[in-house]
């Protein structure tokens, strides 16, 4: 008797898993049902760009959580490999809205009521990806009144478990600075970004955690600019205040300590 071979067998003789069977495509496919009757054109566009969406919200979580854990471990080399993968997504994030951009306002109204009151407001992972970014709103489980018990749970633990700026002062413990107090954490800042031959590992997660919040707000401003082409001033579907809600969040900042160091140094 021979033993079974240990080497993969390439090429379709005998093989019973398939491309299709591996990423589900059939039912990845049944997933788009647009609700306009007829069937407005671009709906399926709109569908398809937000499930995207949701797909990308996904793997970014998937990487946070493994960076912030990371971090919290003392490693300050495999969370910033993580968080250029990040900056990578949200790039293409930020990219995928010229294609929703070429629908225009005539066509998004063909099925636009239809949408009331679903709105991008209420993506539960894209509020997971602020939360465990450091953004965390415990309103906003009090505003969104359609949650389910299994969203409002997971809501709910990234608010109390540790956020990305948490793994980054315990990184920053690891190496030996104190960061109980902002004056304590404005040295460390500025002795690393003074020694980046001895703290270089440090300066690069740190320098990594401003990419994925610029990136972060890019993804907003850009995100302002497609909603106020589609919609103007109009109110949002979900009840928001449409561009100008959006517009209020462009500014906001996950680890602002980060770049007031750029005035210190």
């Amino acid at each position: 008797m021979t033993d079974a071979p240990t080497t993969p067998r390439f090429g379709e003789q005998g093989g019973v898993l398939t491309y299709g069977s591996y990423l589900r495509i059939p039912q990845l496919l049944d997933q788009q049902h647009p609700a306009s009757d007829p069937e407005a054109h671009d709906e399926l566009l709109f569908i398809t760009i937000h499930q995207v969406y949701e797909l990308w919200f996904k793997l970014l979580l998937h990487e946070l959580d493994d960076a912030r854990d990371q971090m919290l471990k003392g490693d300050a080399y495999v969370p910033r490999v993580r968080l250029t993968r990040c900056h990578a997504i949200l790039r293409v994030l930020v990219g995928q809205v010229d294609v929703i951009d070429t629908m225009t306002p005539q066509d998004f109204l063909q099925f636009r009521n239809r949408l009331a009151p679903a709105s991008g407001f209420q993506s539960v992972q894209f509020r997971e990806v602020e939360f465990i970014s450091g953004m965390k709103d415990p309103g906003y489980l009090k505003r969104f009144r359609g949650l389910t018990d299994d969203e409002r749970a997971r809501l709910t633990a990234r608010l109390e478990e540790p956020s990305l700026w948490d793994g980054f002062l315990t990184a920053m413990r690891h190496a030996g600075f104190k960061t109980d107090t902002e004056d304590q954490r404005v040295q460390a800042y500025r002795t690393i970004a003074g020694d980046r031959a001895a703290h270089g590992q440090l300066w690069d997660l740190a320098e990594a955690l401003v990419d994925h919040d610029q990136l972060l707000s890019m993804w907003r401003a850009r995100h302002v600019l497609m909603a106020e082409r589609q919609i103007g001033t109009k109110p949002g579907t979900g009840g928001s205040a449409g561009g100008a809600y959006l517009r209020s969040r462009v500014e906001l900042r996950c680890y602002p300590e980060l770049w007031e160091l750029r005035s210190m140094l």
